[in-house]
């Protein structure tokens, strides 16, 4: 099988749960994790005779993330539908979405090309619709049991669907990525996979090089990361690849994602629009859009991730890849910023935040910051003035980091100082020199490098308080250089 010989063509359907107070078309709480159908009213359970009403916040964060999605057309007038299918979780019967006149249409997003490049991928449409229930699979006595939550039913939901422009798994990781921080950076998803806040439906197909043609596609659900995303379309790719090289057909179906056993389940047979018998919503008037709302919301749109990159490559002389890296996360591009005010030495400052501050962000779960950006520009003073080394600072960052503790406090209370004084320094270098004889031996024989070698051997033993260039000196006067 000559995977070479084959490219695969993806589109992404992203739903975003939309960050607003209350749901789509009745005043309940979009809460998460709160008592099962504790956020539910005769609107959302679909109850006879109930009339839905539009949340204005719901198209404002529609109209924002169009705009700067480059949508070519927010039409003035858009419809909504009725999408007609049984499901437990699906009180009415039937989805409140947009079919024929969505919200927005013809936008792009820019994903890295290889080396500096990016590449625009095309959104073919953004629409508003409502999010079902959540079914609640029993456990021990009620193993075989399934019950309904419907606090969902009802959330707002935005969908924004890809042109079929990704090739591989990672494409589609990268794109994925830089949509939700464009979300987050708007305020108007938070961008939780895990959660459920955003999901993921990814179309895929394969073909043999050179063809323009697109084979039979299936369609792959259940995924709550980004990546297993690429996980699960590269499982994909390369079983259609499989039955393709054996003169086999693909099956239109959709797919379901087993993240513990890495494979894709069958689900059921891939449902055309037509399935759904779409006709308009009759308890709701056409969603009309002025102008000057639109003008009015699009002064209000952030800074965006792509800007914000740009503005630290240009402004402040930072590499691409730093960039990226500083933008990924909203909380994390801003404590830079603001650290930067503070202590105006963009590269260092980028060296502290891409590397020790980022490993705890993450490590940490990507929540709150209770460090303050004044406490790293304080680490970072404190190292460059020979207080502390960059061990300390390191250990500093992550105590200041989990409880917001003023750093100078910290080194105070821990006795953190860094240590440049000889007398105490040299007990310390002569064990380390008496534990190291062969690294020794080939320092004087002309190994210069050794030296970093034997300064890390000295400053492991001082628990990072000693002062390393001082080290550095005395070391080369203990051994006679």
């Amino acid at each position: 099988m000559n995977d070479k010989a084959f490219e695969s063509v993806i589109g992404l359907e992203v739903h975003a749960q939309l960050q607003t107070q209350s749901k789509i078309f009745c005043g309940c709480s979009t809460r998460f994790g709160d008592q099962p159908n504790s956020h539910t009213c005769p609107v959302c359970l679909g109850m006879p005779g109930v009339l839905p009403v539009i949340n204005r916040k719901v198209v404002e964060f529609a109209i924002m993330t169009s705009l700067a999605l480059h949508c070519e057309e927010i039409p003035p007038r858009s419809v909504f539908a009725r999408k007609n299918y049984f499901y437990p979780d699906l009180p009415k019967g039937y989805q409140i979405s947009q079919y024929e006149s969505p919200l927005a249409l013809r936008g792009s997003l820019e994903i890295p090309a290889g080396g500096n490049g990016l590449r625009k991928i095309g959104i073919t449409r953004v629409h508003l619709e409502e999010d079902a229930g959540k079914l609640v699979h029993g456990e021990g006595a009620d193993s075989g049991s399934s019950f309904v939550d419907l606090n969902r039913a009802g959330v707002p939901l935005m969908e924004i669907v890809s042109e079929p422009d990704l090739r591989t798994p990672e494409e589609a990781g990268d794109y994925l990525r830089r949509l939700a921080a464009i979300l987050v950076y708007l305020g108007v998803c938070d961008g939780k996979m895990e959660e459920g806040s955003l999901r993921c439906d990814a179309n895929v197909s394969v073909r043999r090089r050179g063809e323009t043609a697109l084979g039979v596609k299936t369609e792959l659900k259940n995924m709550n990361s980004f990546k297993n995303v690429e996980k699960a379309l590269a499982k994909e790719i390369q079983r259609q690849i499989a039955l393709v090289s054996e003169g086999k057909k693909v099956v239109q179906e959709t797919l379901l994602w087993d993240p513990d056993n890495e494979v894709t389940l069958p689900m059921r047979g891939k449902e055309e629009a037509h399935d759904y018998r779409y006709f308009p919503e009759p308890d709701l008037l056409p969603l009309v859009l002025e102008n000057s709302w639109v003008e009015e919301l699009k002064k209000k749109i952030p800074e965006l991730p792509q800007e914000k990159a740009d503005r630290f490559v240009r402004d402040l002389g930072l590499t691409r890849y730093d960039a990226e890296v500083l933008v990924a996360a909203k909380p994390v591009s801003d404590f830079f910023d603001e650290t930067v005010k503070i202590h105006p030495e963009p590269k260092k400052v980028s060296n502290w935040v891409t590397g020790e501050f980022l490993r705890i962000y993450w490590a940490e779960g990507g929540g709150p910051v209770k460090m303050t950006p004044q406490n790293l520009a304080r680490i970072i003073k404190m190292v460059d003035e020979g207080k502390i080394s960059g061990l300390v600072g390191k250990k500093v960052l992550e105590e200041s980091y989990k409880n917001g503790q003023d750093p100078e406090k910290i080194v105070q209370e821990q006795g953190l100082s860094q240590v440049s004084d000889e007398s105490a320094l040299i007990g310390i270098i002569d064990e380390v020199i008496k534990d190291s004889p062969k690294e020794v031996e080939r320092f004087k024989s002309g190994e210069e490098k050794l030296l970093q070698f034997l300064t890390g051997q000295v400053m492991k033993k001082s628990k990072g308080k000693a002062n390393p260039k001082r080290v550095g000196e005395l070391l080369k006067s203990r051994l006679g250089k």
